[in-house]
């Protein structure tokens, strides 16, 4: 046993987990993280974070680890320590990423999600397993030829792509296709999707369908079914979106003037991009691009990735889990994708720099999406919440600066720590702001 001078985690997270005793929960919650990205898990510790301690006899550590690897397939490799704490003892699990997911409990799978683990259904299990083995569901033969193929379309990327600087073919167009995984005895998915040569070949679900409503979604002003090749399906969707959002003009001096859209394209592009490439094929429905008076939808088939959760979406730097990874690849390779795991902070980014607030990410049942909202940040709206005058010169201050700090908007209304402090956590829980990070290094930024 070792004896700690330093203090446990605060609270869980996707690679904390307390457990105030050893039992099945435990034993789940292993599984969890060795389908997720690993972690740990303190026995002896209350869901607080309160040190209850736990009875350790001579066998005990034997014991747990036995149990552990009866219930569990295909076996890992565990890390069991024992602790000493205000001289109270716990056991910490260390538990590695698995190697080959998923891994069982009974027969049963489970997934971290933030910091609770959840039974996954049996699509996340196929898909774990395949993106275990690097492969995944795109690369998987269709029932289409590779004469259903358009030679056109690949030769079309072959050229962009070496344009891009990404990759520079020297082989044929269907040397490629062979080389990079598209073809094999057959067509693949990736290579239907990508590079069909007829509508028929395409799977009646990957297309995108495009509403333009007036209040509700009952009141349809326009509606568009966007089918044909991925690739071009980005570019028709965003056609459709220029077509229903406002935009004026700034005369800077240029010979050009300079557009400025009431969203920014690029975070548009980049949603619906992300939407199609990411989104779960194997769910039979749509890709739907949604816009209203007040705000923009872009919703798709299928949770985030097993691996990924809501959370991980608002890091500056979280793993890329690619759930279509021939699609991403040839998305990438084009110049459509910039970098892998950076397309949500950078759709963030673009959007505090037009001074609209941040998107909002949501998961719902089988569907993931994103919801653009207009600057109703105004000073006439904020009077309509009943802000006060301090508050509403906080808002433009975030508006124009992108953030504020506790200690900034002392200084801007001459006021006490105490009152700065309940008026951000008053904004905050009417959603007007949302605050980041903890301690001196906090700051508030628009939701």
């Amino acid at each position: 046993m070792r004896e700690e001078a330093t203090e446990i985690p605060e609270h869980e997270t996707k690679t904390v987990e307390f457990k105030k005793n050893f039992g099945k929960e435990a034993i789940i919650a292993v599984t969890a993280m060795a389908n997720s990205r690993g972690g740990q898990i303190f026995i002896g510790v209350n869901d607080s974070g309160e040190i209850a301690g736990v009875g350790l006899g001579k066998e005990t550590l034997n014991k747990w680890h036995n149990e552990i690897m009866q219930g569990i397939e295909p076996k890992i490799t565990l890390g069991m320590e024992k602790v000493s704490i205000n001289d109270k003892q716990i056991v910490v699990i260390t538990v590695p990423e698995a190697p080959i997911k998923p891994v069982s409990y009974r027969g049963r799978y489970y997934i971290r999600r933030n910091s609770s683990n959840r039974l996954m259904s049996p699509s996340e299990v196929a898909e774990l397993h395949l993106s275990s083995t690097g492969s995944s569901w795109d690369s998987v033969e269709s029932p289409f030829e590779i004469s259903d193929i358009s030679r056109e379309k690949v030769e079309r990327y072959m050229e962009i792509s070496g344009k891009a600087g990404r990759r520079r073919f020297k082989e044929d167009w269907l040397t490629v296709l062979k080389k990079t995984g598209f073809v094999k005895d057959g067509a693949t998915w990736a290579a239907v999707l990508l590079f069909g040569s007829d509508e028929k070949v395409f799977l009646s679900q990957a297309s995108v369908h495009c509403g333009r409503f007036k209040g509700s979604r009952t009141n349809i002003l326009d509606d568009v079914m966007l089918e044909g090749d991925l690739i071009n399906q980005v570019e028709e969707a965003m056609d459709f979106i220029k077509k229903h959002i406002s935009v004026r003009y700034e005369f800077t001096g240029e010979a050009r003037r300079k557009e400025v859209w009431e969203y920014p394209l690029d975070a548009l592009r980049e949603a619906v991009i992300n939407a199609i490439v990411h989104r779960d094929y194997t769910v039979n429905s749509t890709v739907y691009v949604e816009v209203y008076d007040d705000r923009i939808e872009i919703v798709s088939p299928g949770k985030l990735p097993p691996g990924l959760g809501l959370a991980d979406l608002y890091s500056e730097e979280h793993r890329s889990v690619i759930r279509n990874k021939l699609i991403a690849q040839v998305f990438y390779d084009i110049g459509y994708i910039e970098r892998y795991g950076s397309g949500t902070t950078r759709i963030m980014e673009l959007c505090r720099e037009n001074g609209i607030p941040e998107p909002k990410f949501r998961e719902s049942g089988m569907w993931f999406g994103v919801v653009f909202r207009k600057d109703i940040y105004n000073e006439e709206y904020l009077r309509s919440l009943e802000l006060n005058d301090r508050q509403i010169t906080a808002v433009m201050y975030v508006k124009e600066n992108g953030k504020i700090t506790n200690r900034e908007y002392r200084s801007l209304a001459e006021i006490s720590d105490e009152t700065a402090r309940l008026d951000l956590n008053d904004m905050v829980k009417r959603n007007i702001l949302r605050q980041v990070g903890k301690g001196r290094g906090a700051h508030y930024v628009l939701r």
